[in-house]
């Protein structure tokens, strides 16, 4: 049974930085696409980052401030988050999709092309 499990989320102040975790079992992320997707309160769940572990990809409003990592030995997925910004408040979910479901290339982050979710972790920045 695959398991994706969140952790790292919290309340930090504008300016301040966060890195959540997504540790993996029954299932290994070696170069499937794997992403995080964050929803706020009240409005669609949108992507953030994503890679296949040799290309990363980001959303526009988070470049140049977070980066999307994996550690394949620990089969763990990271996003370090700095600059944090209230905007970023939200609640943070990481997703796997094998290769048979697609690999990761620019544009193909609908949220329904992935297969596996965790279970969200908050993020919430305070001004």
């Amino acid at each position: 049974q695959v398991q994706l499990v969140e952790s790292g989320g919290g309340s930090v102040q504008a300016g301040g930085s966060l890195r959540l975790s997504c540790a993996a079992s029954g299932y290994a992320y070696s170069s499937d696409c794997v992403a995080w997707f964050r929803q706020a309160p009240g409005k669609e769940r949108e992507w953030v980052a994503g890679t296949d572990g040799g290309v990363s990809y980001y959303a526009d409003s988070v470049k140049g401030r977070f980066t999307i990592s994996q550690d394949n030995a620990k089969n763990t997925l990271y996003l370090q988050m700095n600059s944090l910004i209230p905007e970023d408040t939200a609640m943070y979910y990481c997703a796997a999709r094998p290769l048979s479901y697609g690999r990761c290339y620019s544009g193909s982050w609908s949220p329904t092309t992935f297969a596996y979710w965790g279970q969200g972790t908050q993020v919430t920045v305070s001004s």
